[in-house]
């Protein structure tokens, strides 16, 4: 069995080197690589040897799965969901609701079950991530407006998706659609979701703080995939997936100061583990299904592109941007990839997807990813053929609309402000209370009945009270500031109105709380008769006690949501004055790379001082003027608020997106003869700027038999031999 397993797993890396390998140099995206070498890898090509056992595949991609959720949520966290903004969500939800009706739709008109052709609707709803970040870097289009915008959907889409493959598994374990069932699934969901956020904001910061000094890259590495892998198992004892779980964990891991750092550490083997998942998918691909149904296949591919577009664009206008940037960002979402091979795998794992979608959806996504970038060039010449064709009049509305859209008024924004901090205190804490009321019933009592039968119930209720105490107060306490209720004021003589309302809301909220929580460990008499005069008295004698810890337990919740940004600026670090200390990471593209502290003068240009340098496990306090900075250091940066932000972009700058980043394998020593069309006659090795304009080194210039020092008086002629150390390609420029 083990050697069976070996077998496999060495055959299908072997070939999926191989054949993407072959890919990256045809300049093909690498999923589709690992796609091919699944088919290559299966038994339905028969000119090649094929894995022995499918189920050992099955078992690494199961893990694959479980890794790639768990790299996709490091990439954003819980306060970057939040902070995508109403744009996103709103469009993200119009292609999700867009593409499922009208996947559900075409699958009916194919012959496909009920059942099918939702988690068809379903695997046609999600565009990929992974393409559209590869074909946005390759094209260099990354900085553009619509691509952040892009990106924004693309995670409200990931999230939609997590939420969709639990309502599809409570669907299809009970083969209906039904309306309670699914409210309790999101509403479990939501539960769960807010609780695993709210503690592991809690106590996983604190912890990796605490044990920071053991935290090498093995060790971090170690930590991180147990966490992922623990989370996934406790996911599926909530009732949820693996994948939820893993997904959960790393945008909690996210948030923390070692997100980078667990990023780089889970990269290898989120590729080695990614690249067998999408190896399985290839193996799934059968010719003669494809043969069979290639009407299916390209009506499908069709409902992709033509879906997207008019959806995305739709969305995009909808929430107030310009017919160019929805037009973008429509063109720009034509395809369907990782989340449609998942939800996929779940209908194959429940038993309820028949075989031949699953070959059918990825011959579709092979197809969209080969398109997808020449539908984002066509973006633009679409564009122009939109604007000039449009009625003046209706181009005239749409430029209307994403004017007021975009100009809110300050009242309106003021109160939209004061609405969402309302609803996400509400929502949050209730969430904590009903945790509580929960642990209590199930856990707590019990165990009290055990070891104290006859006072138990009094017992149990005052410490359940004094844990819900602080949140009960927080429920109570308005939401409003001082300044935000005279802005309103002076806006609106009756503003209060719509305050108290909010606040008589809460409070009943929180009374309701504390009658229950009595009610139902003694009866609800007691519970309406006591409730409410407990919570009088809580409030009244305990509420100046309870503030000091509830704000105390906010201050801990917001630094830890907020750790990574507050590391970056230093503004938990006051120091004297307005100073701080920052922690930053040099990027690849910074400027200072390779340069002795002394040469980079930052004191006199950004008025900072550098505290320290961390160096993969290597701390170095108080560095001397010698010391060099390398990509990768932390510095520990002492400055005020606004040195500080000015020097944040040119540290972590970053050139990973820069299309002409050179291999270092090209990078050798060569040679070239000087033609009479060559750029470098008549100048010298100093004139001519060879190492600023052509990334090279001149070595020697060798004229006949001599050889002559680059000493910058020499004067280039035609024939001349010039050694140079650079890029093979750019060097031939100076022929």
């Amino acid at each position: 069995m083990i050697t069976s397993l070996i077998t496999d797993l060495a055959f299908i890396l072997i070939l999926g080197a191989a054949v993407t390998i072959l890919f990256k140099w045809i300049k093909q995206p690498v999923v589709l690589g690992y796609i091919v070498a699944g088919f290559l890898a299966s038994p339905h090509f028969e000119y090649l040897p094929s894995v022995n056992t499918e189920e050992n595949i099955e078992f690494w991609a199961q893990i694959g799965i479980v890794v790639l959720l768990f790299s996709l949520g490091l990439e954003f966290s819980f306060k970057k969901l939040m902070n995508v903004g109403g744009s996103a969500v709103v469009t993200a939800l119009i292609i999700v609701i867009g593409m499922m009706t009208g996947g559900f739709a075409i699958g009916h008109i194919l012959g496909f079950s009920h059942i099918n052709s939702l988690f068809l609707g379903g695997m046609l709803s999600m565009s990929s991530t992974t393409i559209i970040i590869k074909a946005f870097t390759d094209m260099n289009l990354r900085q553009k407006k619509f691509a952040s915008m892009v990106f924004a959907v693309l995670i409200v889409e990931d999230l939609f998706a997590v939420l969709m493959m639990v309502i599809l598994s409570s669907i299809a374990v009970n083969n209906s659609v039904a309306g309670g069932e699914m409210l309790y699934s999101v509403g479990k969901l939501a539960f769960f979701l807010i609780i695993w956020f709210l503690v592991g904001v809690f106590v996983l910061p604190s912890a990796f703080n605490a044990a920071r000094r053991f935290l090498n890259s093995e060790t971090l590495l170690v930590v991180a995939m147990g966490l992922c892998l623990g989370m996934a198992v406790f996911s599926v004892y909530c009732g949820f997936s693996l994948a939820l779980g893993a997904f959960v964990m790393g945008s909690i891991l996210a948030g923390t100061s070692y997100a980078e750092r667990i990023e780089h550490v889970v990269a290898p083997v989120k590729d080695l583990f990614g690249a067998v998942f999408f190896i399985s998918v290839g193996m799934m691909v059968q010719p003669q299904v494809i043969f069979d149904y290639w009407s299916p296949i390209l009506i499908l591919s069709a409902t992709v592109v033509v879906g997207m577009i008019l959806f995305g664009t739709f969305g995009m206008l909808v929430t107030g941007q310009t017919l160019k940037v929805a037009m973008q960002s429509g063109f720009s979402l034509t395809q369907i990839g990782e989340f449609a091979f998942i939800i996929a795998s779940l209908g194959m794992s429940l038993g309820v997807l028949d075989a031949t979608i699953y070959p059918i959806v990825v011959a579709v996504s092979v197809i969209t990813t080969f398109t997808t970038p020449y539908f984002i060039k066509m973006a633009d010449p679409a564009y122009r053929f939109v604007e000039r064709i449009l009625p003046k009049q209706l181009n005239f509305l749409i430029n209307r609309y994403t004017t007021q859209a975009s100009g809110e008024s300050e009242n309106a924004n003021l109160w939209t402000s004061l609405l969402k901090r309302y609803l996400w205190r509400v929502l949050l804490y209730s969430i904590v209370l009903i945790a509580i009321v929960v642990v209590s019933n199930h856990i707590m009592l019990p165990w009290l009945e055990k070891i104290m039968p006859s006072w138990y119930k009094f017992l149990g209720s005052i410490i359940a009270l004094s844990i819900m105490s602080p949140f009960l107060l927080a429920l109570s306490l308005p939401v409003s500031k001082k300044v935000e209720r005279q802005r309103l004021k002076q806006a609106n003589a009756h503003f209060d109105v719509p305050l108290v309302v909010m606040s008589i809301f809460r409070i009943t909220i929180a009374v309701a709380f504390v009658v229950y929580i009595l009610t139902s460990i003694y009866s609800l008499v007691i519970g309406l008769c006591f409730g409410i005069a407990i919570f009088i008295l809580m409030i009244t004698l305990l509420s100046k006690r309870l503030g000091k810890r509830l704000k105390s337990i906010e201050t801990k919740f917001l630094d830890n949501l907020n750790e990574r940004e507050l590391r970056r600026s230093g503004k938990n670090n006051g120091l004297v004055s307005d100073l701080h200390l920052a922690f930053m990471q040099v990027g690849y593209g910074c400027e200072f790379v390779g340069e002795r502290l002394m040469d980079s003068d930052l004191r006199k240009r950004y008025g900072v001082n550098i505290a320290s340098i961390q160096r993969g496990a290597k701390s170095i306090p108080v560095p001397t003027g010698d010391m060099r900075i390398f990509p990768g250091d932390v510095l520990g940066v002492i400055g005020t608020d606004e040195q500080i932000q000015r020097l944040l972009p040119f540290v972590e700058a970053s050139n990973e997106d820069d299309a002409s980043v050179v291999n270092a394998l090209d990078f050798k020593l060569t040679n070239i003869q000087l033609s009479e069309d060559s750029p470098l006659l008549g100048k010298t090795s100093a004139s001519a700027s060879i190492r600023n304009k052509y990334a090279a080194l001149v070595v020697a210039i060798q004229r006949g038999t001599d050889y002559l020092k680059p000493n910058g008086e020499v004067v280039f002629q035609p024939q001349d031999i010039v050694w140079l150390v650079g890029d093979s390609k750019t060097i031939s420029q100076l022929k």
